[in-house]
């Protein structure tokens, strides 16, 4: 995972077990993601999330509700493909639900559980921990962009997409001092992501790649 900026940079994971988490500025952060500094935020006040593409509905998705320091832009037009558009949408969540169990300080946070199996499921553990480890938690702003939705046979499909970090940061929760650093080519990452639709309809990620500094993904 490259999602986070410099606090968990040290702790970024090898391309087999990577996920995807939002990273900030440029560097590296302490979220099992990449790099994503939280760019001054409370932990306090929760505002909601963009709506999930089902908070109340048969597959019982999670309603994910993030501190209002934090924002996401999804440059994700629909495809009008009902299972690509499934993928994104599900995708989208699987993100914010990772951050959500930083927020909370929990490496066994459920939504984010509902979303990441396998592979991706301790990779992801293990960045939230690190996150939980430092007392820290992401904030700022965050875009992600360029997607390229496919799907596969029995059930099984990949999202390719781009990260931008530039305005997203790391921040301690002890003393609420927010760690930012310049934006530079490592701020914008590249995400490969594999998924399966399980027997609730829901796509869930089974494994991530993730390349910081990508040149694909650069502005």
């Amino acid at each position: 995972m490259n999602r986070r900026p410099t606090l968990l940079a040290a702790l970024t994971l090898t391309a087999a077990a990577a996920l995807t988490l939002s990273a900030c500025g440029s560097d590296d952060s302490p979220k099992g993601k990449d790099n994503d500094k939280i760019a001054g935020a409370d932990t306090g006040d929760k505002a909601s999330a963009s709506p999930s593409p089902s908070a109340v509905d048969s597959a019982g998705r999670p309603d994910i509700e993030l501190p209002s320091d934090l924002s996401y832009t999804f440059d994700w037009p629909k495809t009008g493909d009902k299972e690509k558009d499934a993928i994104l949408a599900d995708s989208e969540q699987s993100i914010k639900a990772v951050d959500l169990a930083i927020v909370n300080q929990n490496a066994l946070d459920k939504p984010y559980l509902y979303y990441y199996e396998g592979e991706a499921a301790a990779g992801t553990q293990t960045f939230i921990q690190a996150y939980v480890k430092a007392k820290a938690r992401v904030t700022g702003a965050y875009r992600f962009y360029d997607p390229v939705v496919s799907v596969r046979g029995k059930g099984s499909g990949s999202l390719v997409y781009c990260e931008d970090q530039s305005k997203a940061y790391d921040m301690y929760l002890k003393n609420k001092k927010i760690n930012k650093t310049p934006v530079s080519k490592n701020s914008y990452v590249l995400y490969n992501t594999l998924l399966q639709k399980n027997d609730k309809g829901v796509w869930v990620i089974e494994k991530i790649l993730s390349q910081r500094g990508s040149d694909r993904c650069q502005p």
